[in-house]
């Protein structure tokens, strides 16, 4: 199945509140025709490819960009905006698999992304506010003590003052659900509008002289010096090349896909529910995302609507009814919000690996793949295109240090990966529900 028109029409951007929001600024750049020789070529327009050409642009480099869409099509303008501290493990988990220096490493990293992200989204051309504070939600009495211990080991062993534990009674103060068992709460992470941000970096690009091109699908990638990227219409020669595809890789590079799955995802949008129920709902204008398997995670829009994300479907086609799909779980979150109009709901479709860490590999000496962000993608994705200019530029060692993870194929690789991550998610689903 094509995951590039499966659920989408070409060269449209899907019914999202961000595309409603940011209708203004969608103007669509041209195809690519011909051939055109470049120091870089960056397939994928999402936050891999876009900040991975501000950074290359910044140091001198000629980029050429090929987006099969439109710029931010993907997970990229699509997800609910979350921007988190840590990696998709948590540090426990991730000193057991490579031990506690790299661990550290790790985290980091994906600390330097939240804040690569805050200044970024601050640049006058890119002009996306950012707002702070991401609080976690235990929905199990049984794992608030895990919660509040982890939060002690951050801020000790890691150095990392900015999360604080919540009883169950400061979450409910937080967060009016009766879902909650208590939790935790990192000031330093935040959200933002991820279609805003990402039509900000793609502006950044095109003014540093970036060449952007949109309904330009890479047709097949050679990784060898030059690298050669084909499209239907065009061959880009480079003497570097940067995969940032995602979810929406298709069939460019076999051993990326036996390692990094598409999954979709789901999100709706509330009617306007004023400030003072939004207040009601969650104090501080926080986001939220809680400990279940198949995450419940919800924020508020500028416009003060609830923006409401979650629920797992087994199969690549998006449900018929997104918005009774995702309904459900947020009344659970939310009872008084039961029978609240849904104006706008939207699938995506974004990728995992088997450890839900991402996928940061060297194809041959001068290409290289990032991708499987495994829903941390608007932090992580960022750092990552700053990470691969790096190494394209000469300095590989925080490139390396993500690369260095051990990722390993799902099992039966790409041909079988779907069928077992659906008996999978069957499993962890029904463990949720107990």
């Amino acid at each position: 199945m094509d995951l590039l028109t499966a659920n989408d029409r070409p060269g449209r951007y899907p019914p999202s509140l961000y595309a409603a929001q940011n209708a203004l600024d969608l103007h669509q750049r041209p195809s690519l025709e011909g051939a055109v020789e470049a120091d870089v070529c960056v397939v994928g327009g999402g936050f891999t490819g876009l900040s991975s050409a501000i950074h290359l642009a910044e140091k001198g480099f000629r980029v050429v960009v090929l987006e099969a869409q439109r710029v931010a099509f993907g997970a990229s303008g699509r997800n609910g905006g979350q921007v988190g501290a840590g990696q998709r493990l948590d540090q426990d988990e991730l000193e057991k698999l490579v031990g506690l220096a790299h661990a550290k490493e790790l985290a980091g990293l994906a600390q330097e992304a939240v804040e690569l992200v805050k200044s970024l989204a601050k640049r006058p051309e890119i002009d996306c506010p950012f707002h702070p504070g991401i609080i976690h939600a235990a929905h199990k009495a049984s794992y608030v003590a895990d919660e509040h211990a982890y939060v002690e080991k951050l801020r000790t062993q890691y150095d990392y003052p900015h999360i604080s534990s919540l009883t169950q009674a400061e979450l409910q103060e937080l967060v009016a659900s009766p879902a909650y068992f208590g939790g935790s709460i990192d000031r330093a992470s935040g959200h933002l509008d991820p279609l805003r941000y990402a039509l900000g970096l793609a502006r950044k690009a095109n003014a540093l002289g970036v060449r952007t091109f949109e309904q330009s699908r890479a047709t097949s990638v050679v990784t060898r010096d030059p690298a050669i990227v084909k499209t239907d219409d065009a061959t880009v020669r480079a003497k570097s090349l940067i995969l940032g595809c995602n979810g929406y890789l298709g069939k460019l590079n076999s051993q990326v896909a036996a390692r990094v799955m598409p999954i979709n995802n789901y999100i709706v949008a509330t009617e306007p529910l004023g400030p003072e129920k939004q207040e009601e709902l969650i104090r501080n204008n926080h986001a939220v995302a809680d400990s279940k398997f198949v995450v419940n995670y919800f924020r508020f829009s500028d416009d003060h609507r609830l923006l409401f994300g979650g629920t797992e479907s087994y199969g690549y086609r998006f449900p018929k009814d997104i918005a009774g799909a995702v309904r459900k779980p947020m009344e659970q979150v939310f009872p008084q919000l039961k029978g609240t109009r849904i104006d706008h709901a939207w699938g995506g479709t974004l990728s995992i690996t088997m450890k839900r860490m991402p996928y940061f590999t060297r194809l041959s000496g001068n290409a290289m793949s990032l991708s499987g962000y495994s829903g941390h993608g608007v932090a992580m994705a960022s750092m990552g295109g700053k990470l691969a200019a790096e190494a394209i530029a000469g300095n590989a060692e925080k490139f390396d240090v993500m690369a260095s993870f051990p990722t390993a194929p799902f099992p039966g690789k790409a041909a079988l990966r779907w069928p077992l991550l659906v008996l999978a998610m069957v499993y962890y689903s029904l463990r949720d529900r107990l």
